[in-house]
């Protein structure tokens, strides 16, 4: 590893807030010397204090919507009880109520508190966990202005979770405002996390070949591919994906066969308590289908020979436990052997890390059916379940992954020019208009921005020349607002809409066909000056018009979609017809500045 070649010392932070246990790990930079990445370790009320502790993700609200407990100090002995007397709710798996609106899932969540929204939960959770200050106080009011935080998250989650992240990291104190978040949050998915952990412990494919992570955690199963460039250069090589497989859904398939098992029984209203027993101890014991599990839930006086409990103790078949860890393996094995039918390196390590990745039945299930393919299965020896922690921070320094791979088709929608030879117009001729230019244009065509699966260096830039007319009248077409130059505002705001298409075309052109696979993405809006309005005059025509062109640059290849516009002042040149949209790889423009990039509520 290289010393940190910065100017100045700076502390960053990387937050791994899971569906069950949450965790942080940080770095100290200082200028010219080694970046060493250490995890925090203890905690308001935690007894364990070993190197490798996370904390529960639970918080605990009186009526008012007050934090009550939070973290370790929510599983303390008598918190339940004191909970009850008191009214509290739980929060808990809160993280997979911010999953995309196209993930279902099988089972039911636990419901998030009255009048407390996702975000709201999420920033109570971080304003927690950010007060244990690691390194110190005096250390973190030395570096106040100086400190980064990376906040992890699935890989089938983007910008609308990320904007929702953002927001929560704000409100639990980590950064105050939306220009300090812009400035010092930054984001990365899981599975490149674990990338990171695993380069950093050693273990990592040879150059020239490939390299899969599968990251089981608590909700999510998240596996992502990668080929081994050079060094420690690596190039994702196929689209992530994310499962909502984790841990936790091990818990529900066996809380849906104790409710079967003992329905009508004396013990039917223990279900929920015997599952959270089975959850806390039996699922980690868990090895082999050919031995028995046990569920101790009671005292000796509880005892029903025909369910196979004695002494407070419910006995299972092996067969039947290992059947609640049977989607979950199917899932990972068929999306192993899909990627790797995908890529042209394909994997032949496989590591496994995340807290899920920790039980041996899940382990050695997995190597049993994957060396049947030939293929090999690894997992770190100690501290699997800090892996995605200790690797943001590792993202944040390292900057392993230089390309990756675009999940879906992004493209705008847009007006091309009419072409009464072409059969796709003339089937749309409803949807076609005079432009203030004087030219016949059809609507509702899709032009693509990046294909899917295309590779995206990270410093990749995606450049879309827009323009605006504006008439000498009040009001223009579709109620684009149209004035003459010398009433022209300082400046327009202006938006694009970025659409996503999921289905299976390679070159989508229109949005009616196949229209249910469409989605928007996110909108792009910024502020650009009037001087770069151009005074046009179309063929034929006596009224002149307004052309204001800018590009929208769109950065596509981080972790994370950024946005700039950029224009041209006082342009002039030949006559731009109103909408082309244009692509390049590099920008004319003389002027920058920024843009927002909005996103929907989940």
């Amino acid at each position: 590893m290289t010393a940190y070649p910065g100017t100045k010392r700076k502390l960053v932070l990387a937050f791994d807030v899971g569906t069950t246990y949450s965790g942080i790990s940080y770095s100290i930079l200082d200028p010219g010397e080694v970046p060493e990445i250490k995890g925090v370790n203890r905690y308001p009320a935690q007894e364990q204090v070993g190197r490798d502790s996370k904390i529960p993700t639970i918080i605990y609200y009186d009526a008012d919507g007050k934090v009550c407990a939070a973290g370790a100090e929510a599983i303390c002995e008598g918190i339940e009880d004191e909970a009850i007397e008191k009214g509290w709710l739980k929060a808990e798996w809160f993280k997979m109520h911010l999953r995309p609106g196209d993930s279902t899932v099988r089972h039911s969540l636990p419901p998030l508190p009255p009048n407390k929204t996702v975000v709201d939960v999420m920033g109570d959770y971080l304003n927690y966990i950010q007060e244990m200050h690691p390194g110190g106080t005096s250390l973190w009011m030395s570096l106040e202005k100086d400190i980064d935080f990376v906040l992890s998250h699935p890989n089938g989650w983007e910008g609308a979770q990320q904007a929702q992240m953002r927001r929560a990291a704000i409100l639990g104190g980590l950064v105050r405002n939306e220009e300090d978040a812009a400035a010092h949050v930054s984001f990365v998915t899981e599975g490149e996390a674990s990338l990171h952990f695993c380069i950093r412990n050693g273990l990592c494919a040879e150059e020239g070949s490939g390299v899969l992570i599968v990251d089981a955690g608590g909700g999510t199963i998240d596996i992502s591919a990668y080929s081994h460039e050079s060094g420690h250069r690596f190039e994702e090589t196929v689209p992530a994906q994310c499962h909502l497989l984790g841990s936790i859904f091990i818990t529900q398939y066996a809380r849906e066969f104790l409710r079967d098992l003992l329905e009508g029984s004396r013990f039917s209203d223990d279900v929920s308590y015997i599952a959270e027993r089975f959850d806390k101890s039996t699922k980690l014991r868990f090895r082999d289908a050919r031995d028995p599990a046990f569920i101790k839930f009671g005292n000796s006086r509880d005892h029903d020979a025909e369910l196979g409990i004695r002494s407070g103790q419910l006995r299972l078949n092996g067969s039947d436990v290992a059947s609640f860890f049977d989607p979950s393996v199917r899932c990972i094995v068929q999306a192993i052997i899909e990627m790797r039918a995908s890529v042209l390196k394909p994997a032949s390590r496989i590591f496994l890390v995340g807290g899920f990745g920790a039980s041996d039945y899940l382990f050695s299930k997995l190597k049993q059916s994957l060396e049947k393919l030939h293929l090999e299965l690894y997992r770190p020896d100690t501290h699997v379940n800090k892996a995605v922690a200790d690797g943001a921070v590792s993202f944040y320094i390292d900057h392993f992954v230089s390309v990756r791979v675009s999940k879906r088709t992004y493209g705008c929608a847009c007006n091309i020019q009419y072409d009464p030879g072409n059969a796709e117009h003339v089937q749309r001729v409803s949807k076609t208009y005079i432009d203030l230019a004087g030219d016949k244009r059809v609507g509702g065509a899709f032009e693509i921005v990046l294909p899917k699966v295309l590779p995206i260096s990270t410093q990749c830039l995606i450049f879309r020349s827009s323009n605006l007319l504006a008439e000498r009248a009040s009001i223009g077409k579709k109620g684009i607002p149209q004035y003459k130059y010398s009433n022209l505002p300082s400046q327009f705001s202006i938006t694009a809409e970025i659409l996503g298409y999921h289905g299976h075309s390679k070159r989508p052109k229109w949005l009616d066909t196949d229209s249910d696979n469409y989605s928007t993405f996110c909108t792009v809006t910024a502020n650009i000056p009037k001087t770069c309005a151009v005074t046009r005059k179309a063929p034929g025509r006596k009224k002149k018009y307004h052309l204001l062109q800018y590009d929208i640059i769109l950065a596509f290849g981080l972790s994370e979609l950024q946005a700039q516009v950029a224009w041209m002042e006082n342009r002039r040149g030949t006559h731009v017809r109103y909408p082309i949209i244009h692509f390049a790889t590099h920008s004319k423009s003389n002027d920058r500045g920024p843009a927002r990039v909005l996103y929907d509520e989940v």
